[in-house]
């Protein structure tokens, strides 16, 4: 139930098609002949972070907004209840605006905390474990242009620290904050894109009320905050569209921890969960429209193709039928919990 440098690409297909590790000290590439930024709206860069295990996984965030081919207005760092991430993000990241979050904890709170500290016409939202691509902002501008165009996501390919494993089904890459096998392979408009990379008309996000709280990501537990927004912007902005940019790539590391099975049924389980309070929030249909189309298309191809080959003594195809059954299973079990305790909670309000 899916979430709806060129070196930095180069190196995750790499790892992608091979299996193979990335060498933690991956750097992005300096940026690419100046581009001239008058032609573009003025952009406002957001990444937040709240813990100090992915310092250098936010270093590496920081250098690549700084290697863009187009250089933004301004990047602000909003750090999320660590006052020692604060200290020293201040301390070591002069290329940032480094400001705590002021509203409430999580990854709205924090978001909603740039957005209001931020001035460009765009706003940028990048998460602190993604490598953005040198030419990441120039693709995803050019599609403002249209103004019928709310908001730009690009595609965001695994960074193994470790192998990928080999019972991982690359249907759902989503749960490592990935593209993933069936989504679309060319530029189009999109329910929805992801937080993790994303850019925002400033007009049409504050249109619609910005992140909502209650369904913030909270350390490892996982909402669908991005996607409810993308909901609401639609309706915000009549005829409206949301584009998905699979050129503008970007880079998400995945931690070892992230590459366990047990973290992989967490992450289901909880995606399930949101999506269920998403459906309480804005109606079963808009909630799980890309989700049922999903399980119907892409994981019912990839079962049968997995069943041939498991049935031609390709033991790792056996495990991922394994796999997929499982995340569906506790994703739909998540959905019914999540979707019931909401329901409940808004019948109490009343």
């Amino acid at each position: 139930m899916p979430p709806s440098s060129p070196a930095t690409g180069d190196v995750t297909a790499r790892c992608a098609a091979r299996g193979e590790a990335a060498d933690e000290r991956h750097e992005p590439t300096a940026a690419a002949d100046e581009t001239n930024t008058d032609v573009f709206p003025a952009v406002s860069v957001v990444i937040c972070a709240y813990t100090m295990r992915r310092w250098a996984y936010l270093q590496q965030a920081a250098a690549a907004v700084r290697f863009q081919s187009i250089q933004p207005l301004e990047a602000i760092l909003v750090v999320d209840g660590n006052p020692e991430l604060l200290e020293r993000a201040r301390a070591e990241l002069p290329d940032l605006t480094v400001i705590p979050n002021t509203r409430t904890a999580g990854s709205s709170g924090a978001r909603n905390t740039g957005a209001a500290a931020s001035q460009g016409e765009i706003i940028v939202f990048l998460d602190d474990d993604i490598v953005a691509d040198s030419a990441w902002l120039e693709t995803v501008l050019g599609h403002f242009a249209r103004p019928e165009v709310i908001g730009v996501g690009g595609r965001a390919k695994p960074l193994w620290q470790h192998s990928c494993p080999a019972w991982f089904p690359p249907e759902f890459y989503w749960v490592v904050g990935a593209s993933y096998a069936g989504m679309p392979e060319h530029v189009g408009p999109v329910r929805n894109v992801w937080s993790s990379n994303m850019a925002v008309r400033r007009a049409v996000f504050e249109k619609a009320g910005g992140f909502r709280d209650e369904l913030a990501k909270v350390a490892s537990r996982n909402r669908p905050d991005d996607t409810d927004l993308c909901l609401r912007a639609a309706v915000a902005q009549e005829s409206g569209i949301w584009i998905y940019e699979p050129a503008a790539l970007a880079s998400h590391w995945v931690p070892p921890e992230r590459a366990v099975f047990r973290y992989f049924l967490i992450r289901c389980y909880h995606e399930g969960v949101g999506k269920g309070a998403l459906a309480a929030f804005n109606g079963l249909r808009a909630s799980t429209s890309v989700e049922r189309r999903y399980i119907r298309r892409v994981l019912s191809a990839a079962l049968r193709r997995y069943s041939s080959g498991a049935l031609t003594g390709q033991f790792s195809d056996f495990w991922r039928i394994a796999a997929t059954m499982a995340g569906l299973g506790v994703a739909i079990v998540g959905f019914l919990l999540g979707a019931g305790r909401y329901y409940l909670r808004r019948l109490a309000r009343r």
